[in-house]
């Protein structure tokens, strides 16, 4: 009776895990069985890699300080330095990158309308009165 129970638990523990793998399969691969690498997928693996992730999401606030510098600085806007360090984080990142950084450009946009028609935010309270571009910078990227 027990080795019955067993045997089932066994089999059912088998389909179970032969299923699980090809619902993960089903999920990375396309239609034509190759592997898919989209953006939710790299971001996906961005997010599983938590000390990937704030590593990269501090890049890219240096980055975004460092753009800032340089336009105080009236340095060149597009100069090999910036494309190659932008290009560093790329590569480390992928399009999660580019998306990351877009979304930031975005909550900075909101913000600056939200600003410029007087709209409270949760940024005033942290940057002040005096809020700088690196301190709303820094207020809004995590890392």
């Amino acid at each position: 009776m027990f080795e019955f129970l067993f045997i089932a638990a066994l089999v059912y523990l088998y389909l179970e895990r032969r299923a699980r793998k090809r619902r993960e399969r089903a999920l990375t691969l396309g239609t034509n069985g190759r592997k898919v690498r989209g953006l939710d997928a790299e971001l996906k693996a961005i997010i599983e890699n938590d000390g990937d992730k704030t590593g990269i999401a501090f890049e890219i606030k240096q980055y975004l300080l460092s753009v800032i510098e340089d336009d105080k600085n009236d340095v060149e806007k597009f100069s090999d330095a910036r494309i190659e360090q932008a290009e560093r984080i790329l590569d480390r990142a992928g399009p999660s990158a580019m998306y990351w950084m877009t979304d930031i450009a975005a909550q900075l946009a909101f913000l600056a309308a939200a600003q410029i028609n007087g709209i409270a935010t949760n940024i005033d309270a942290k940057v002040g009165e005096s809020a700088t571009p690196e301190a709303i910078v820094n207020a809004v990227v995590k890392g």
